[in-house]
């Protein structure tokens, strides 16, 4: 990974949709060189898709959460289980297996409170591994570089 490269990746995580003439004009390179980097790079699956950026607001996601979950067994089946939920679970938008007194971060969207509570309730609050819920309410997000 060059320097070219990187700035092609900064460039691409800021603005998945520039047209490669203002991409190799902003990392210094001919359009046919950039477009062959950008190839490469997918090729490789350093870049492994596009994304668009949505407005919560005007996509109805009016309360964000930040959750752990601690499980009451370390086991793999219990993990597994777990994540598979999470994947099955639309308003969980990341879950992260981490380290420390729990097990799982996610990040959790819905319309407002009363669809957290039916989250926290109906979905992590009836899985059998689940042992511990503490819940992190996003108040404002003066900095989100998610794509």
């Amino acid at each position: 990974m060059d320097h070219i490269n990187e700035k092609i990746l900064r460039s691409l995580s800021r603005d998945g949709r520039m047209s490669n003439l203002d991409l190799a004009e902003r990392v210094g390179l001919s359009p046919s060189a950039c477009l062959r980097r950008v190839q490469d790079l997918e090729r490789r699956g350093v870049i492994k898709g596009y994304r668009a950026v949505l407005d919560p607001a005007k996509t109805g996601i009016g309360f964000v959460a930040y959750v752990t979950v601690g499980l009451n067994t370390h086991t793999k089946a219990a993990q597994e289980g777990f994540e598979r939920a999470m994947q099955a679970a639309p308003q969980c938008r990341e879950c992260h297996n981490i380290t420390g007194t729990v097990e799982y971060l996610l990040r959790v969207e819905v319309a407002d409170l009363v669809a957290y509570k039916h989250f926290h309730t109906e979905t992590l609050g009836t899985l059998p591994q689940v042992n511990a819920i503490t819940s992190f309410v996003v108040m404002g997000s003066p900095k989100d570089e998610r794509a």
